[in-house]
C-alpha cells in the first residue's frame, strides 16, 4: 500500500480524459469511471500497481534506483512483475475508450489496484464497493508474461493456482547434543515430515485432472551445535487448481505431518493461511470474447495459456462477477522466451513493443462486451 506517486499520476491522467475519478479506494487504489454516450451494461478493467522488494539488475536508462523499507530492512524496489506495464496499458485503454465515448454503449470502470503482491488489494477495493457502484457485469484483467512479444494467451476455467502459506511447528523435547536419547529430536522429525510431504502430490492426488504443488522452502531450528532444540519450524507454500483438490491437499498435509510427528514422540501443529483462491476464467465468457481478442491482435497471435502455478488476487473479483484473466507475451521476438528471466527476477525485462497489443486487447474486450459483438468463428480441426 505504498503506491502513492503512481496513484497520483493515474488519477491525474484519468481526470485529464474527463473521467469520474475516485482516489484512496481500498488504500491507494484509484477508480476511473467512463460513462458512455448510450446506456447499457457495465464492464470493469483492472490493473495492479505495486512493485517488489527486488534490486533491478537490468542495464537500462530507466532502471529503478528506488530504495524503501521492507520488513525492517532497506531494500531496492523495482517492477519485477511488470505491474508498471499493466498500469501503462490500462491508462492507454482509458485514453482509447474516452476518445470514442459517444460510441460506448454502457459504462467502463477502470480499476487501478494496490498490493497485489501482498497483503492483497482486491478485497479492500471490493469492500469499498468498486463492483457495486456502478454494478459491474463482467471484468477483464491482463498480466505480462514470458512469451513472444505481443502474443496474447488465454484459457477457460482454472488458469492460476490458489496459494496457501504453510507453517508447521514441530515440538519435541530439548536435550544435550551428546545425549540425543534424553529428548525428542524435532530436527530429525521435521526432516522426516519434509520427505513424507513429497508423497502428498505424487501418491495422494490425481494429477491427471489438475496439477498441485507442496513446497517446503524454509527449515528453522536450533541455536547451538551441542543442543538439540525443543522445536523446529517448517515454512512453505501449497498450490492447487480447484476447491476439492485444495481441500484434499490441505487434509493430506495435516494428516501426514501430525502422524509422522506422533510416530517419533513429537507433535506437529499445522497452520495454513487462507491465501488467494484459484484464478478461474468464466468458460462461457472466455469462449465468447476470444473473437474480440483475435480481432484486436490477429488470430495468429492468440495462444492457449498454460496453467500457471503463481497466484493472483484477481480471483476475488472473479468470485463476484464473471471474469477473464489473460497474459501478454513480453519477450523480444528475436530471443528464446523459454529462457527469459521469470517474473520476480532482478533481471526481469519487458519488451515495450508488446504494450500496444495490450491496449488493443483490453479496449476491444470492453467495447465488444458492451456492444455484444459476435464470438470467434469455430476453430477448424487441426489448427
Amino acid at each position: 500500500m505504498q503506491e502513492f506517486r503512481t496513484a497520483a499520476l493515474v488519477a491525474a491522467h484519468l481526470r485529464g480524459l474527463g473521467l469520474e475519478v475516485r482516489e484512496k479506494v481500498g488504500g491507494t487504489g484509484v477508480v476511473g469511471i467512463l460513462r458512455g454516450g448510450k446506456s447499457g451494461k457495465v464492464v470493469a478493467l483492472r490493473a495492479d500497481m505495486d512493485g517488489l522488494p527486488v534490486t533491478e539488475q537490468v542495464d537500462l536508462p530507466f532502471r529503478s534506483r528506488v530504495r524503501a523499507q521492507w520488513n525492517g530492512q532497506e531494500v531496492g524496489v523495482m517492477h519485477a512483475c511488470g505491474h508498471d506495464n499493466h498500469v501503462a496499458i490500462l491508462m492507454g485503454a482509458a485514453e482509447v475508450l474516452a476518445g470514442m465515448r459517444a460510441q460506448v454503449p454502457g459504462t467502463v470502470v477502470f480499476l487501478f489496484q494496490p498490493a497485489e503482491e501482498g497483503p492483497g488489494g482486491a478485497e479492500p477495493m471490493i469492500r469499498a464497493g468498486v463492483l457495486d457502484d456502478p454494478k459491474v457485469d463482467a471484468i477483464f484483467g491482463l498480466h505480462v508474461w514470458p512469451g513472444p512479444a505481443g502474443d496474447v494467451m488465454v484459457r477457460g476455467g482454472p488458469t492460476m493456482a490458489a496459494g496457501n502459506g504453510l507453517n508447521i511447528i514441530v515440538r519435541g523435547r530439548q536435550t544435550h547434543g551428546a545425549a540425543p536419547w534424553g529428548g525428542v529430536d524435532p530436527i530429525v522429525t521435521g526432516a522426516q515430515i519434509v520427505l513424507a510431504l513429497q508423497t502428498v502430490v505424487s501418491r495422494n492426488i490425481n494429477i491427471t485432472r489438475l496439477p498441485a504443488i507442496v513446497t517446503v522452502a524454509q527449515f528453522n531450528a536450533g541455536i547451538r551445535s551441542n543442543i538439540i532444540p525443543d522445536s523446529a519450524v517448517l515454512v512453505g507454500t501449497i498450490r492447487t487448481f480447484g476447491r476439492e483438490q485444495r481441500a484434499e491437499v490441505l487434509a493430506a498435509v495435516e494428516r501426514i505431518a501430525t502422524q509422522v510427528a506422533a510416530s517419533a514422540g513429537a507433535t506437529a501443529e499445522v497452520r495454513l493461511d487462507a491465501g488467494y483462491p484459484v484464478t478461474a476464467n468464466d468458460e462461457a465468457l472466455t469462449a465468447r470474447m476470444r473473437g474480440s481478442i483475435e480481432r484486436a491482435v490477429g488470430a495468429e497471435h492468440v495462444q492457449v495459456a498454460p496453467l500457471i502455478t503463481g497466484s493472483e488476487d484477481f480471483s476475488y473479483f472473479q468470485e463476484r462477477v464473471p471474469g477473464v484473466f489473460l497474459f501478454l507475451g513480453i519477450t523480444p521476438r528475436n530471443e528464446d522466451w523459454t529462457k527469459a528471466a521469470q517474473n520476480h527476477s532482478p533481471r526481469f525485462f519487458a519488451d515495450e513493443s508488446a504494450l500496444p497489443n495490450g491496449v488493443r486487447t483490453l479496449s476491444s474486450l470492453a467495447l465488444d462486451f458492451l456492444t455484444g459483438a459476435p464470438p470467434a468463428a469455430p476453430t477448424r480441426a487441426g489448427r
